[in-house]
């Protein structure tokens, strides 16, 4: 029956707000009452450039040079040069992924839905004024702070804010937080507070901002560089002491002498080469339409040993298709169907009323899920029956199921649910027998059920009457199966957490090849306290009919268990997920709130990207490990040799020319190439260990070797220009073990690496053989005697570190 009453109700409904009109919005433009907040992917222009110009090793590099510029000649001042060239590159570099970093953010900007004089439409966030009214639904972030205008079952998750884990349900004249996000319903709000008011605004730009902090890579790096600067400070004045009063050195000599012993201390380039190497991943991600919201997220997905997949755009594309509707045994017809003397309607009858109620479900909900639009694609037409939405229940992944109060064209009124039916249904009812045979064949199925209830009923699931069960088929990605065999490949564990039925999303792991897929877990079933859940988690990969509580709490509990943990998603339940992930990866096509939370989006919705990104960061951490031994082990030589030259009371046997040529040829143009080579080595922790554990002994054995070279030269040579030939002796032993320290970082070994080792020897070849070049650099070798010592001390000493190397390998593992 018809009630009078609810009609009328219905007849009165305020028509929607049309929102504000040009003018006004012209006039709040005018005011300056816009959202003005400057959302940003990455660092401005200025800032790189301040960051690239003003460091800590640029201040005394340049005043060192300075000096130089004072004692003269010029050749002793060109590692001036060099930090000059270092800091345009990486100026150069950072510009070079802010731009990709830009274009690609344009792309994935949130364009919230305006009203504006009575009409939709998607515009900037930064084109928001005061009082607009905001459209709202499912997946939508609150960009701005505001009030309630309308709500149809409107929840908003407001735990990034308030740590409050439930949806709230807002009705007209609540308040609006930006910086929540809509779990289920819809409505409008009007804009109270923008721009820089909203005070969640501001924490969601700076969330967004492009970043090089928070990285063991450059935690670690900045670490070393902190104990090196300590150490240059009584170096430098041990030398300055040690060459112009014990040696009494001419003051111009012995200033050279000194700065000759301070320079290589400073590990200049590493620096530089780390943020290129950030820089030049976010470049090329970028060509894959990958965009690294922050930069360390490159990096940390290179350590992730657990990734956590959303089965729904993830593993399967968004859409759907309704493969069958099966009716249920004792279904009801309603009263389209029915007969006049109440006898049971016919099958076809039967349906076709259930064919024109789910179109009705379909229609009563605004913002359709895929399984929803699926059903409307079926069953939704213009030309049926008219049947009227009198109430409506949003779909919830908490709840599972979604509901309508209907009126058919002939005035009875029923209530419908639509959702999950292990959730609708009670464990025993004979229907899931139905649905475990279609899950099984990784069929996703929805039971339409008629409440006997109310939907503002607690209890609108009890009691239900099963009509029917709607089979839809999912569509796999294609390029899913590959990308979870490399992850295998990699040992890095893939674990399917879904909000679907649990055989359904193991049956669709399976056909994708997923290791532990023939097992699925039900989460209702897995324990709540931490550990107990870990474990479970490492002994299964996949879990259906997961909350998004549960997603959070499951990515804690591998945190918990010592993991590393990447959360892939695109849907509105996969947010808090991806916020407590250590890296959270959201699709682009995926809601506001989760590309919002997300350190990497995959503008071209492609899990296939993964890989690339994994690679990337594997990539910069290997290569900056390899490239920070080099840099390293020539601190360690440097501060070894001017420690050795202050008690042994004698002239450092270095000008800053040498210096500069040694670390040209065997650290910096190798440690550019190096850094930049492809490397598929799994990032391990510790980097500083790690690195250390090399760098100390060779720097001793290089610094140790030298000096006893340069000693030995000391007693070879004597007469004018003694000094000179004992100085060549010692470059060429030092050039010659630089020159092997290198060739054991550049293992194993390619056609490139031999060349690039090759080509350095040559280049010193060079230098020793033009004559212009050796009074440039101040090399000349004296006698064929002390030149061959030199050799046989630098091959004694590479012995050496091939057995250091070997040893520390062996005792201190990485």
């Amino acid at each position: 029956m018809s009630d009078p009453a609810q009609t009328a109700t219905e007849e009165e409904l305020p028509a929607p707000h049309p929102g504000l009109s040009a003018s006004e919005v012209a006039e709040r433009v005018a005011r300056g009452e816009v959202n003005d907040v400057p959302v940003r992917s990455s660092r401005s222009t200025a800032d790189i450039v301040r960051a690239n110009v003003f460091t800590r090793f640029n201040a005394i590099i340049g005043v060192l040079f300075l000096i130089i510029l004072v004692v003269g000649p010029i050749q002793d001042g060109l590692f001036g040069f060099v930090i000059v060239a270092n800091t345009a590159i990486g100026i150069v570099q950072e510009l070079r992924a802010k731009k990709t970093l830009d274009s690609l953010a344009v792309i994935g900007e949130a364009r919230p839905t305006v009203r504006r004089d009575g009409a939709s439409c998607a515009i900037p966030t930064s084109g928001i004024v005061l009082d607009d009214v905001i459209e709202l639904g499912p997946g939508d972030k609150c960009v701005v702070d505001g009030r309630v205008l309308e709500a149809d079952g409107l929840e908003i998750d407001e735990s990034l804010l308030t740590g409050e884990a439930d949806p709230v349900l807002k009705r007209p004249g609540d308040a609006v937080m930006s910086g929540s996000f809509v779990v289920a319903g819809g409505g409008a709000f009007t804009a109270t507070k923008v721009g820089r008011e909203a005070y969640a605004a501001q924490l969601a730009e700076e969330a967004s901002r492009f970043t090089l902090v928070h990285s063991e890579l450059r935690t670690g790096i900045s670490r070393i560089l902190k104990y090196v600067t300590w150490m240059m400070i009584p170096t430098a004045i041990g030398l300055i002491v040690s060459q112009w009063i014990v040696q009494d050195h001419e003051w111009r000599e012995a200033v050279r002498r000194m700065v000759a012993g301070i320079v290589p201390m400073v590990p200049e380039g590493l620096v530089l080469l780390t943020s290129v190497a950030f820089a030049i991943g976010v470049v090329r991600l970028g060509r894959r339409q990958c965009l690294v919201q922050e930069l360390p997220a490159i990096e940390g997905l290179a350590r992730v040993d657990v990734v956590c997949l959303d089965k729904t755009g993830t593993l399967t594309e968004g859409g759907m298709d309704v493969s069958e509707l099966r009716l249920l045994d004792g279904a009801e017809g309603g009263g389209e169907g029915a007969t006049a003397d109440g006898a049971p309607p016919a099958a076809e009858d039967r349906q076709a009323y259930v064919r024109h109620v789910l179109g009705a479900l379909g229609k009563a909900d605004p913002r359709p899920n895929a399984s929803l639009q699926a059903i409307i694609d079926a069953y939704s037409s213009p030309d049926g029956p008219h049947w009227q939405c009198t109430d409506s229940l949003p779909f919830s992944s908490a709840r599972k199921y979604s509901g309508a109060a209907l009126r058919s064209p002939d005035g009875e009124s029923s209530t419908w649910l639509l959702g999950a039916p292990d959730v609708l249904l009670p464990a025993d009812d004979p229907a899931l027998a139905h649905v475990e045979e279609l899950n099984a064949q990784g069929l996703r199925v929805l039971l339409l059920a008629r409440a006997t209830r109310g939907l503002d009923d607690p209890g609108v699931t009890d009691g239900v009457r099963p009509t029917g069960l709607v089979v839809l088929e999912q569509r796999l990605r294609p390029d899913a199966g590959a990308t979870l065999r490399y992850f295998a490949e990699q040992d890095v564990s893939a674990k399917v957490i879904s909000g679907d039925n649990a055989v359904s999303v193991g049956a669709v792991a399976a056909k994708l090849g997923l290791t532990g897929a023939q097992g699925p877990v039900d989460a209702r079933k897995l324990p709540a306290e931490r550990e107990e859940m870990g474990r479970a988690l490492d002994e299964g990969a996949v879990f259906g009919r997961v909350t998004p509580q549960q997603k959070r709490d499951m990515v804690g509990a591998l945190q918990h268990r010592g993991h590393t943990v990447a959360m892939t998603g695109d849907g509105v339940n996969d947010v808090l997920a991806l916020k407590d992930a250590d890296i959270g990866v959201s699709m682009g096509s995926g809601s506001e709130a989760t590309r919002a939370v997300a350190q990497i989006v995959l503008l071209n919705n492609s899990f296939a990207t993964l890989p690339s990104v994994v690679a990337e960061g594997r990539r910069v951490i290997g290569n900056i490990t390899r490239v920070a031994t080099l840099f390293l082990t020539k601190t360690v030589y440097s501060v070894l040799l001017a420690i050795l030259v202050v008690c042994s009371q004698v002239p450092y046997p270095f000008l800053p020319r040498h210096l500069t040529l040694l670390s040209t040829l065997t650290i910096g143009v190798p440690a550019f190439f190096l850094a930049l080579a492809p490397n598929k080595e799994r990032a391990k922790p510790h980097f500083v260990r790690r690195v250390m554990r090399y760098a100390i002994p060779a720097g001793v054995i290089a610094g140790a070797a030298t000096f006893a070279a340069y000693l030995l030269a000391r007693h070879y040579y004597t007469g004018p220009g003694a000094l000179d030939a004992e100085t060549s002796a010692a470059t060429l032993t030092l050039f010659l073990i630089s020159l092997w320290v290198l060739a054991i970082i550049a293992r194993p070994y390619t056609w490139w690496r031999i060349g690039l080792v090759l080509a350095m020897g040559a280049g010193f070849l060079v230098v020793l053989g033009t004559p212009w070049l050796q009074h440039f650099f101040a090399l000349k070798l004296v006698g064929a005697t002390m030149p061959w010592a030199a050799v046989a001390i630098a091959a004694v000493a590479s012995a050496a570190l091939e057995l250091a190397w070997r040893w520390v390998g062996l005792r201190f593992p990485a």
